[in-house]
């Protein structure tokens, strides 16, 4: 059944013409609008996938929501939340109003700020001790070794000034725990990793799982801490529309500027699209489109409310 629901959301949607594909990054300007993978990957490994679920591209900001986990894990979620912030601020991903705004710098790990302070705060001494944390685990959850996209790198790191900006303001209000430079370019690295639409869908399903990995077993994270990050993910996932998703779907979610989107399902699995071309807010169209069809038909709504019997 979830098989045929798979294809026929693929089939449905696939002809939706709607969206532009991203271009403030050249790279992703290439991405072939075409594009169109769905899987999904239940809590025991199991996966249902249609479209091109194997097709490679960047993860972008679909890390945020794993690179919180890790530092939570790391430093423990109270002084994750008390050094980054957990608030929505109902403006875009890229804000920098946003930061001016709270006084203190803070934000939530779902925007450009609060996950490039959360890079910052990420094990090591140097760069390169930092960069081993994220990478390996990354690809923890993934369940196989992650790459980056090189190509992808070398065309965000002259495409960043605003984040850079954005690091420099967070660190003139102790926001940021070390060089404002580097955390940048840690950020940037972990946006370019190379993941499939299959890799994210069990990447959701081990936050879903209580942060044990369905296929590998690897327990990445503490289930205490998926339950803080899927709150986040509930409130800012998808920036400013994010009351418009949890409205349709009724499950975290969070997008990326390349197409992909993950949608978290407590319990059950994770859901991930792959999509390129994007609503005005950066949001892949054919993957909201999705996920309000499967969380309709296979029941996934947190929020479900019906009468005692």
């Amino acid at each position: 059944m979830v098989q045929q629901l798979v294809d026929a959301a693929h089939q449905c949607f696939a002809g939706v013409g709607e969206g532009e594909v991203a271009d403030y990054i050249p790279a992703l300007a290439a991405a072939n609008p075409d594009h169109f993978g769905i899987c999904i990957a239940a809590s025991d490994g199991q996966l249902v996938a249609a479209g091109q679920a194997e097709q490679p591209f960047s993860i972008q900001s679909i890390s945020k929501p794993f690179l919180f986990a890790l530092i939570c894990q790391a430093i423990g979620e109270d002084s994750a939340k008390e050094k980054l912030g957990v608030n929505s601020t109902g403006l875009p991903f890229n804000s920098v109003l946003a930061v001016e705004r709270s006084g203190e710098g803070l934000s939530n790990p779902m925007v450009n700020a609060g996950a490039i302070a959360a890079t910052s705060l990420a094990p090591g001494d140097s760069a390169e001790a930092k960069w081993a944390f994220i990478e390996a685990g990354f690809s923890r959850f993934a369940g196989r070794p992650l790459e980056i996209d090189a190509t992808v790198y070398a065309s965000e790191r002259v495409t960043n000034q605003s984040n850079v900006g954005i690091a420099t303001l967070l660190s003139a209000q102790e926001r940021l725990w070390f060089d404002p430079e580097i955390s940048t370019d840690l950020y940037t690295r972990q946006c370019s990793l190379s993941i499939t639409t299959r890799d994210l869908a069990l990447m959701a399903a081990t936050l879903g799982n209580g942060g044990r990995q369905p296929v590998s077993g690897d327990q990445v994270v503490d289930p205490v801490i998926c339950q803080h990050v899927l709150a986040v993910m509930v409130t800012a996932g998808l920036y400013e529309t994010s009351g418009d998703w949890l409205y349709d779907t009724g499950l975290p979610g969070k997008s990326g500027v390349s197409g992909g989107m993950i949608t978290v399902i407590p319990g059950k699995g994770g859901l991930a699209t792959f999509s390129p071309p994007l609503d005005g807010a950066g949001n892949s169209v054919r993957g909201q489109l999705t996920a309000q069809y499967l969380s309709e038909r296979l029941g996934l709504n947190l929020f479900a409310s019906r009468p005692a019997t």
